[in-house]
């Protein structure tokens, strides 16, 4: 029997590039579950798939997950899950005692999770652990329209669902739908609200102040806390570019990473102090005005970008597979190197990013060679995997050209 194997939930560039780091852990090809397959995961020689329709509903994930573990169990001593959506994590958090003895890796209480996922707890932790936040407004449905009165707040300012990853949010379809809005006066923002209360949508909406500050001042940072609720591993990146579409607007599509020990002891009393388990996932953004960052939210997994960590020399499967086979070193590793990550192509991203000392360092990171990638993967050699990430990758730069605009203020 063999000592571990992991199964991913999703089919997205982030369950992609958990198959790429456990290939380097292990040798046999990871498994995916998922309700359909995304392109990241199509046609890869590195991981097998298994595809359940309405997976992500709740008997169908009880039942198809217990199914598959129950196999693996026969030959594996331990078995982790690696959920790589907020629904996975989800329905993982809720229903884990019925998978008690078949899964080898823990998670956050349902409870944990929404005070998490729900903004106006969220910030309320923040501000009782010491972490600062934007001022923000938390509308439910019935005050959508008349939040803006209410709030204080001026233009510009930021809209989004509280939670765009959420289920609710990614099967509402309306007119002019993005994962964040950026307003700039309230005839803006009446449109919005117009065509959102045509769908099914009825969530919360959070508005925020804008911090002043194109791409290059956002942060995000990816951590792992063991089994005992303590963080083991932190790393802190700097978003140069993110992307402008509407359906994926905010995603990050160049990351440097950095370091910055304040901000690390900052979310590690904050993680410690929740006794948080397993994988988590922060975005924050540096307020020149203030010299403080200030968290947008936490993410209970890793983000689509995560990969970027690897171009530090660390992997971040490894924390998840140690923990398991209870191998873990003391202490907390902080990392420090720097490094590239990207998703859209050279030309594109030296023309979009501004900042001349940025796009200096962009220039010597491809000169060393200290460039990742999440997708291109000369481990996988099929003509149809590569042919559609080559034109992913260069449809951005058409992508661009139609949505790019100036975000600072």
């Amino acid at each position: 029997m063999k000592d571990f194997f992991p199964i991913i939930l999703g089919s997205d560039e982030n369950a992609y590039g958990n198959c790429r780091l456990f290939a380097e852990l292990i040798d046999e090809k990871p498994l995916i579950m998922c309700s359909f397959q995304l392109y990241a995961t199509r046609h890869s020689d590195i991981l097998d798939c298994i595809v359940t329709p309405n997976f992500d509903t709740d008997t169908v994930f009880v039942s198809a997950l217990l199914s598959v573990l129950r196999e693996k169990k026969k030959y594996y001593k331990n078995v982790a899950v690696i959920p790589c959506s907020d629904r996975y994590l989800q329905l993982l958090s809720i229903h884990y005692g019925e998978f008690e003895g078949l899964i080898a890796n823990s998670f956050i209480s349902p409870d944990l999770l929404g005070r998490l996922d729900t903004k106006d707890t969220f910030y309320a932790l923040c501000e009782s652990l010491g972490l600062d936040y934007p001022k923000t407004v938390v509308a439910g449905k019935d005050e959508w329209g008349n939040a803006l009165s209410e709030t204080g707040l001026k233009f510009p300012l930021v809209v989004k669902p509280e939670n765009s990853n959420g289920y609710d949010y990614l099967h509402a379809h309306f007119d002019g739908k993005k994962k964040v809005y950026f307003v700039n006066s309230p005839d803006e923002y009446g449109q919005i609200i117009k065509n959102m209360s045509s769908s099914t949508f009825a969530g919360k909406l959070i508005i925020q102040e804008f911090i002043p500050g194109g791409d290059e001042y956002m942060r995000v940072m990816n951590c792992y806390s063991d089994k005992n609720g303590k963080v083991k591993f932190m790393c802190l990146g700097q978003p140069v570019l993110e992307e402008y579409a509407p359906a994926t607007i905010g995603n990050y599509a160049a990351i440097i990473s950095r370091s910055d020990r304040e901000i690390y002891e900052k979310i590690e009393n904050f993680l410690n102090g929740l006794g948080y388990v397993g994988y988590s996932n922060f975005d924050m953004k540096f307020d020149r005005r203030t010299g403080k960052y200030m968290l947008f939210e936490i993410n209970p997994r890793m983000g689509r970008s995560s990969y970027f960590v690897r171009g530090t020399g660390r992997n971040l499967m490894e924390y998840v597979m140690r923990d398991v086979l209870g191998s873990l070193p003391d202490g907390t590793t902080y990392s420090d190197a720097v490094s590239l990550w990207t998703e859209i192509p050279k030309c594109t991203l030296l023309k979009y990013v501004k900042n001349p000392e940025l796009k200096k360092e962009i220039k010597s990171l491809y000169r060393k060679k200290k460039v990742c990638k999440t997708l291109f993967n000369p481990a996988d050699r099929d003509l149809k995997r590569n042919l559609a990430i080559t034109k992913r990758y260069y449809s951005f730069i058409k992508a661009y050209r139609k949505f790019y605009f100036e975000k600072d203020g």
